[in-house]
């Protein structure tokens, strides 16, 4: 990627505006300015930069507001490399100077693609399926988050005014026979009475065979407490708009999913990712938005830029050993991790290199890790060869 470039452009990339660094092999300096978030200037000091040699732009953020920068390079058959953000930290630690300006941060951008090229990582063209995979799986990780958030404040809710129903709702929260109902009987005072016939008739709706035993803990749970907690008719008001406001983001979680699903089936490499045990509509959309298109020389690369390569760690006699990395990316590390949690049940093969795992003493956490590391080196050929996955046994033996 590095080889014949003498023009290393760093962008620190800003919502309207960037700061523009471009150095030569030897160091020298030949432009150092703001740029405007516009696409004729942008195109104007690449084009003016390619007359000089051979370009590469490095950028400190890929998506979002350093996406048009990126897309123009591309479009203009320029090089195109990311730097994490917290390997450019590090590295201006090394830099003399506090300051944390635009100028000083491009600087240090274009320094580090020039003299540190490893530190990289190459940004490929990606396709619209991708793209659109990318966003996708990034407003579903909103929607999940505003999902997790709004159903702890209803049990929060619940639990001010009558613990014991929150002991028999929260556990069931998202489900869209309890958030019917507590839209429509939000206060323990209003499910009394609406009695026994009109509850479980709700819930019927949405929960056929759930409907009588819920409907019985309900008021059994009713029964426990007598005391209206202060309060309870204005967290009631707030309890039905929560619960809406759920099932809002549930529907579009739904939707989300069923468009995920759709653009995972069309990926030519659909089929070969969750051909292996694990691998469900998410997971795939993450491996394919995270690792294709990405140039990882083996498995041991993928591995460390998902963190889930171990680290050693040995200094003299007495600290010796290895521990998970906190580095990498937690988007790509976190559904490696659940899909070989889930390739557990349903794998021989991961079964018994989880519990060979679990016999050398490894917590269970680190021997779905390790189980996770191994995958890897299967997943990594499967893609590499566009070949199905195949059990012969356990994993790694």
């Amino acid at each position: 990627m590095t080889e014949n470039l003498t023009i290393y452009l760093g962008l620190d990339v800003g919502k309207t505006n960037h700061h523009a660094t471009a150095l030569t092999t030897s160091g020298k300096k030949i432009w150092d300015k703001p740029l405007p978030q516009s696409e004729p200037t942008i195109r104007e000091l690449l084009t003016k930069l390619s007359t000089q040699g051979t370009v590469l732009l490095v950028v400190d953020q890929p998506k979002t507001i350093g996406a048009l920068p990126v897309a123009i390079a591309q479009d203009m058959g320029i090089a195109v490399s990311y730097l994490p953000g917290l390997t450019m930290r590090r590295v201006a630690d090394l830099y003399p100077g506090e300051a944390k300006t635009d100028a000083r941060d491009a600087f240090i951008i274009a320094e580090t693609a020039r003299t540190m090229p490893h530190t990289l990582h190459a940004i490929t063209v990606a396709d619209e399926t991708t793209a659109e995979l990318s966003m996708l799986c990034g407003f579903d990780d909103d929607l999940a988050a505003n999902a997790t958030a709004v159903s702890n404040r209803l049990r929060g809710f619940l639990t001010q005014i009558h613990p014991h129903l929150e002991r028999v709702l929260g556990p069931r929260m998202t489900h869209p026979a309890v958030l019917g109902l507590l839209k429509k009987y939000p206060s323990p005072a209003e499910l009394r009475s609406a009695g026994r016939t009109k509850v479980r008739n709700l819930l019927k709706k949405k929960a056929p065979r759930l409907a009588i035993k819920l409907t019985n803990e309900i008021f059994q749970t009713l029964e426990e407490q007598t005391v209206v907690v202060a309060g309870t008719n204005g967290a009631a008001q707030i309890i039905a708009s929560l619960a809406a406001q759920l099932e809002l983001i549930l529907a579009q979680r739904s939707q989300a999913e069923k468009q995920i699903l759709a653009l995972v089936e069309a990926h030519p490499l659909s089929a070969v990712i969750c051909s292996m045990p694990g691998m469900g509509v998410r997971t795939s959309a993450r491996i394919l938005t995270e690792v294709v298109g990405k140039d990882f020389k083996d498995a041991s690369h993928l591995a460390s830029y998902a963190g889930i390569a171990p680290v050693d760690r040995k200094s003299g006699t007495s600290i010796r050993g290895s521990h998970a990395s906190r580095r990498g990316n937690k988007a790509l590390k976190r559904v490696l991790f659940l899909s070989a949690f889930a390739s557990i049940k349903g794998d021989p093969s991961s079964r018994l290199y989880y519990d060979r795992k679990r016999g050398e003493g490894k917590r269970h956490n680190q021997a779905v890790m390790a189980l996770a590391r191994k995958r890897v080196n299967v997943l990594f050929a499967m893609l590499r060869d566009g070949c199905f996955y195949e059990c012969r046994g356990p994993v790694g033996a």
